[in-house]
């Protein structure tokens, strides 16, 4: 869900009274040093306007080591998928003051030590992702500005711990920051908590900014369970630039480093460096399309460019029917588009027609763009990857395969054209991050629709009772890369269970589906297992693989699909193995 206002603590407080158990469950662990729970409350909530029943575990107050570190605690038998920790501000601060001076210039190291001890502790019991909040810097008092000048402040020991925890999160896997820090920096000191309430009942945050960390928190949960943004849709005039294009002309767009053009050029730059880190950018606009595509090609201040965008989609059509058609060509959910445009008819006829997409309600004044915009927090992702980087040169190649496609009387003669080459290996360290990355935001060809963090796929890789295949697919036009993964597992009895067959949609009526089968039923063949089980779990996005089992001759019984390997040869293909 998307909602362009943060909704006030006691609305909050009033979802605890709806039903959300028809909902996804999330079991979620909260432990801290000062009191949780009001912040508790936020995040049931929260959760409700997130159509999630989240489940929580709340830790007593202060009794995080006792959690960590007894293996019988309450926090290891309720086996949460995340875990939350944040310790006080106010607390470090007092920790730190009565540490003699000799002591303090090591007390970032120390501490982060115990952060990682903590992280070891969990992740060696549990499977679940911990979400560390960072802490607020403020200027140090007793140094003034000479505290950045010496190791012996606080501010310089709070700064250390801080980019110490960014380079914990970047080796440990199932760490995750919460940029508590970054979050006074937009909303002030004063909004992120009030000392004279935390003095006396020991909660941390305001009031008002419990919403706050309980969006952020849902923000983090939904990126690991896939539930993330993948395309930006924009309009153009007076939104990517200043000025219409028809009426104006190109020489007359406001861009550039002058005026009011600073804040449509800042905008666009935001833009390219999310569509360098994997979000598709497309444009939808009332415009004719000649001469909108020039603006791009020929304005010398121009900061996107043609080769940015993914579709391009320029005509007199209402805005609905043409957002219709881009997702139509990208073949993802509309849950997964952010439509951005700044005229509030527009905004007003995509929301009530296109349901789940994200419409920013924009400000009137293009100054205030960017800001509005990055505190919404769009974006949210939980990995990057080679994949991501390069993902609109990939939709730019299935383009020219469209193209291609029209040019053959039928599909057989177009697929044999294309040449295309799998490459079929184990589980391995360079792809790891990719594979997880798979089963968290595969939501549509998913059978089973169960997420592996890179530690549990890492797990899964070395166990002999699995057997592992990625695969990636490349043709005449381009590099997919890796665009499929299966995991079997050993069973008794001489079954293959398929515990996860995920593909990307991208390669959807290339035959895939039926390749990866028959590297299934040869692992069978080597392993001498007699017979293949499938599941489907379904969801309300995966219904493209209901008969997934069916419509390759698996039989049901019961709530499995079997298939029995002996005797079944490979069908025509137009794949060929590497």
């Amino acid at each position: 869900m998307f909602t362009n206002e943060l909704i006030d603590y006691n609305s909050l407080k009033k979802n605890l009274k709806k039903d959300p158990t028809s909902f996804p469950v999330i079991r979620l662990a909260i432990l801290s040093d000062s009191a949780t729970q009001m912040v508790v409350t936020a995040l049931k909530g929260y959760g409700y306007e997130e159509k999630l029943n989240l489940e929580i575990f709340e830790a007593d107050f202060d009794q995080v080591d006792r959690q960590v570190y007894d293996s019988s605690s309450e926090l290891y038998r309720f086996d949460p998928q995340f875990i939350i920790i944040f310790f006080c501000i106010n607390n470090l601060s007092r920790r730190f003051g009565n540490l003699s001076f000799n002591d303090k210039s090591a007390f970032a190291a120390d501490y982060l030590s115990e952060i990682e001890k903590i992280y070891s502790a969990i992740t060696s019991k549990l499977t679940g992702k911990l979400i560390f909040l960072n802490f607020p810097e403020s200027l140090d008092a007793v140094f003034g500005h000479f505290g950045n000048k010496t190791d012996l402040s606080l501010t310089y020991q709070l700064r250390k711990i801080n980019l110490g925890l960014m380079d914990l999160s970047q080796r440990l896997t199932n760490f995750f920051i919460l940029d508590l820090n970054a979050l006074q920096a937009r909303f002030g000191s004063q909004f992120i908590t009030d000392y004279r309430i935390s003095v006396n009942t020991d909660l941390f945050f305001s009031i008002d900014c419990l919403p706050v960390i309980a969006k952020n928190t849902l923000d983090i949960i939904q990126a690991n369970i896939g539930r993330v943004n993948k395309c930006l849709i924009l309009d153009l005039d007076n939104t990517l630039w200043g000025g219409i294009i028809a009426e104006d002309g190109i020489e007359n767009l406001q861009i550039g480093e002058l005026g009011i053009g600073k804040a449509f050029s800042d905008f666009q730059r935001w833009a390219k460096q999310l569509k360098q880190r994997g979000i598709i950018l497309a444009v939808c606009s009332k415009n004719d399309e000649v001469i909108a595509a020039e603006a791009f090609e020929k304005h010398p201040e121009m900061v996107l460019r043609m080769e940015d965008f993914t579709v391009f989609v320029a005509n007199w059509n209402n805005k609905v029917d043409n957002i219709l058609y881009i997702q139509s060509v990208l073949q993802i959910g509309f849950d997964s588009m952010v439509f951005i445009d700044d005229s509030p008819f527009e905004r007003n006829m995509v929301r009530n027609y296109i349901k789940g997409i994200a419409v920013p309600e924009m400000p009137e004044d293009p100054a205030e763009y960017l800001n509005y915009l990055t505190s919404l927090n769009l974006f949210e992702t939980s990995a990057f990857t080679t994949e991501d980087e390069n993902r609109t040169k990939t939709y730019q190649e299935e383009f020219k395969r469209t193209g291609i496609r029209n040019q053959f009387a039928n599909e057989v003669d177009f697929l044999k054209n294309l040449h295309m080459v799998s490459r079929v290996e184990a589980f391995k360290p360079f792809n790891i991050p990719r594979v997880s990355q798979l089963t968290q935001r595969s939501n549509q060809f998913n059978l089973r629709t169960v997420r592996y963090s890179e530690a549990e796929i890492q797990k899964i890789a070395g166990d002999p009772g699995f057997i592992t295949r990625a695969f990636s697919l490349g043709d005449d036009y381009g590099d997919y890369g890796l665009i499929g993964i299966i995991i079997l597992q050993v069973k008794p009895g001489q079954v293959l269970f398929v515990d996860t067959w995920i593909m990307s949609c991208r390669v959807l009526k290339r035959g895939m589906e039926s390749f990866m089968l028959d590297q299934i039923i040869g692992i069978a063949k080597e392993t001498g297992a007699t017979c293949i089980q499938g599941e489907y779990i379904p969801t309300n996005k995966n219904g493209i693989v209901k008969t997934h089992f069916s419509d390759l001759g698996f039989k049901q019984e019961g709530n499995y699909w079997i298939l029995n390997p002996s005797g079944i040869t490979s069908g025509e293909s137009y794949i060929h193995a590497e």
